[in-house]
């Protein structure tokens, strides 16, 4: 699995695995989420319960497509296999012993108590034995329920899992890299006694280089091994290394009936795309709404995991850009500000640690203390979110409704958005005060109405399921819309329910599958993201592309985008040479096919220069015409002036060359000054080419120069020859005086530089 740097392994990249029942059902009997909202099914009015039963047939029937999937004829086959089980109940024979050959008694006594299991008590070996009467101490008659190599095989097994426990213990408790360090020596060790998760969570660290040296060969040999064993996360990660996209199909298949979350995003992502399947956007549908229930349910009202999308090519072109982090040497300011007692600065800061993001990791503590502070101050938006820490409850705040409807009021009364919102969840639920739909509504559209997201997506939720007003799906749709704009995820959810149904909306396929895919990368595992981009960072250009290259299978295209930039700078060298180039182009064209210009741009310069493939201008040309009409680019509209100048993969036309010229120069002011130059030699082109187009001796035999310049033409241009000449010797030589250097330097060696190529479009 993919751990996190906080020591949460159970999901992150390596997600949780469903078990049969859960990919099928969204949520557990009695509960459910509806637009936002965990219901319980009981308690509902008779129009509710037909409206959600309704809701929840349309999406059964949606569920049924996972039978392109895992076939009738299967599902039949486990459950035959399933009834002969429960018929058959497997009777234990004694070995040895006694009684050998005899079957086991269940319960029997021993010792004045009574056993309901083969046990090892009074054996100083630790084998387990039973009885085959009830009374053992009468009658003596047993046998061992194992053989010798099954006894040594379950206690190593036994070590194995005590020796896993431990280093989770040390790895869930500790922050220091240097215990986490530790922690992966026992899961070492346990992996090389073939547990199964210490297997997982090794390979996991070998193929990173989390906590342990990378090794790519040993990881993917641990996970061939775990795929052979039947293991979900094995299959789901085993074929992302090398393997064809047949066989990568097929482990991503097994994977997801496994239960794999992200061998569920991944089987989405390809049939949305069309990546080695038939394009299919109802099969797209199933599998990432499966991956977004779960990925909603675990939203709280802090709003989930805040997801840092950073792109290497952009940092490099524009190195001034605001990338959303936030340097070392700004977050100490805010710290210093937030000693001295600024409150601004201690809000920021508790708000920076509650989420998390932007280079600060996630700490309740010091939120709770900054928050805390500011409110001490008397800040409203600190009292509010003192009100939400406590209304969740964590390890550094216990769960109290009391003290969280205290400071919620506080802050409602100051005019608080977060305060009023907070309000009208604990009267929409019960929390601390009686339930009362009108006044939470009344919060709701308080908060709503200065922008507070949290109220717009409940006041949607509200319309949606009729509660305290007429069920309007419009009005529904109206909050959710808003709430999706603030970027909360589970607006974004609702949404995408409501298009997948056809609820209060035309149905929509492919904006259902859109919206879900942005819900499905919100989750734990696009924490991988930030650790790959340190990875970056700190030098380590491997491990950043392996979590690239993972990620970018689940869809994500700053994934794609990335790992094909550090493919493209050949800054990886577990890749070989000759398929750094052709791995670049597979990512830049899915990042350019979900939107990416720089990666379009990429694309068309792969083809112009044969990079990865063949030189292929017309393909060149495509792709620029289409980064520039879709994103208006004005580095595709320059290199296709410069096409049309040279006439490469087009028609050469010098009045489009200016043409494509001048729009880039419009579209970007750094594209003034090469455009400024590209028209002057094309401007040196034109006239070449106007005078090879006419007679130039006849237009000489018609001018009369004495009449043109007067009869000593002649003197008047040789002076001004002599003048050029003398100014060109002039300067000559004072290029060859030596200059005078510092004491104790030597001149440099020269380099010889390569002779000019051809320059191309960049």
């Amino acid at each position: 699995s993919l751990p996190d740097e906080e020591g949460n392994q159970e999901e992150s990249l390596e997600s949780k695995t469903l078990s049969a029942e859960d990919q099928v059902k969204d949520h557990s009997t009695g509960t459910r989420v509806v637009a936002g909202q965990i219901f319980l099914e009981s308690g509902k009015s008779d129009s509710q319960l037909e409206d959600e039963e309704n809701f929840h047939s349309q999406e059964e029937e949606k569920e049924n497509s996972l039978e392109e999937l895992n076939s009738l004829e299967m599902s039949n086959l486990l459950n035959k296999d399933l009834d002969e089980a429960e018929l058959q109940s497997p009777v234990l024979t004694a070995i040895g012993g006694t009684a050998d050959g005899e079957p086991c008694h269940f319960p029997f006594l021993f010792m004045e108590k009574e056993y309901a299991e083969c046990t090892a008590d009074g054996r100083e070996d630790g084998r387990l034995w039973c009885a085959t009467t009830y009374d053992y101490k009468k009658d003596q008659k047993w046998g061992f329920c194992e053989t010798e190599e099954q006894s040594n095989k379950r206690r190593q097994m036994q070590e194995a899992e005590d020796v896993y426990q431990t280093g989770m213990k040390i790895l869930n408790e500790s922050s220091k890299k240097a215990q986490k360090k530790e922690a992966y020596q026992y899961l070492l060790k346990a992996a090389d006694m073939n547990h199964t998760k210490a297997m997982e969570k090794v390979s996991y660290a070998l193929l990173f280089g989390d906590y342990l040296k990378q090794n790519i060969q040993s990881s993917k040999e641990l996970l061939e091994k775990l795929t052979e064993e039947g293991s979900p996360k094995g299959q789901m990660v085993c074929m992302s290394l090398d393997f064809t996209e047949v066989v990568a199909l097929v482990y991503y298949t097994f994977g997801a009936l496994g239960g794999n979350l992200i061998a569920h995003m991944i089987l989405g992502y390809r049939y949305w795309a069309g990546i080695g399947v038939l394009q299919s956007c109802e099969s797209a549908l199933t599998h990432y709404r499966l991956v977004a229930n779960h990925v909603a349910s675990d939203i709280s009202l802090t709003g989930g995991t805040v997801v840092q999308r950073i792109r290497l090519a952009d940092e490099v072109e524009n190195p001034g850009m605001a990338s959303g982090m936030l340097e070392e040497d700004l977050i100490q300011y805010y710290q210093f500000l937030a000693e001295k007692g600024d409150v601004q600065a201690q809000v920021g800061l508790g708000q920076l640690h509650l989420h998390g993001g932007r280079g600060v990791e996630q700490n309740h503590q010091r939120a709770f203390e900054y928050f805390n502070q500011a409110a001490n101050a008397g800040n409203s938006h600190a009292m509010a979110f003192l009100g939400k820490m406590y209304s969740e409850g964590s390890d550094v705040v216990p769960q109290s409704n009391e003290t969280a409807l205290q400071y919620f009021k506080k802050a409602a009364d100051m005019g608080n958005p977060v305060g009023q919102s907070g309000l009208g969840m604990a009267y929409l639920y019960g929390r601390g005060v009686p339930v009362n739909h009108e006044l939470a509504l009344k919060y709701f559209q308080k908060a709503a109405e200065q922008g507070w997201v949290d109220g717009q997506l409940q006041l949607g939720s509200m319309y949606y399921n009729g509660i305290g007003v007429k069920r309007d799906y419009k009005q529904a749709l109206k909050y959710f819309n808003l709430a999706s704009q603030g970027g909360h995820i589970l607006a974004f959810y609702n949404l995408a329910q409501m298009h997948a149904t056809g609820t209060g909306v035309m149905r929509s396929c492919h904006t259902a599958v859109e919206l879900f895919k942005n819900v499905c990368e919100r989750g734990r595992w696009s924490e991988r993201l930030m650790t790959a981009y340190n990875s970056y960072k700190d030098g380590d250009s491997n491990s950043a592309v392996v979590q690239y290259l993972l990620l970018a299978e689940q869809g994500y295209e700053v994934a794609q985008s990335n790992a094909a930039f550090i493919l493209d700078q050949k800054e990886a060298s577990i890749v070989g040479e000759n398929e750094t180039y052709p791995r670049a182009l597979l990512h830049w064209n899915r990042a350019a096919s979900q939107g990416y210009t720089v990666a379009r741009i990429k694309l068309g310069d792969y083809h112009f220069y044969g990079f990865g493939t063949d030189v292929d201008y017309e393909t060149a040309f495509i792709h620029y015409r289409l980064a520039s009409e879709q994103q208006h680019s004005a580095q595709a509209m320059f290199n296709l002036g410069y096409m049309h100048e040279k006439g490469l993969g087009i028609k050469q036309d010098i009045h489009l060359a200016k043409r494509f010229y001048d729009m880039a120069a419009e579209a970007s002011p750094d594209a003034q000054v090469p455009v400024f130059l590209a028209l002057c030699k094309l401007g040196v082109i034109y006239s070449l080419q106007y005078l090879r187009e006419i007679n130039i001796r006849e237009i000489f035999s018609h001018i009369d120069m004495d009449q043109l310049l007067g009869p000593e033409w002649d003197l008047y241009l040789m002076t001004i020859i002599a003048l050029l000449l003398g100014t060109i010797i002039a300067y000559r030589q004072r290029q060859h005086q030596p200059l005078p250097r510092p004491a104790g330097l030597r001149p440099a060696v020269p380099q010889q530089e390569p002779p000019p190529e051809h320059q191309p479009p960049q």
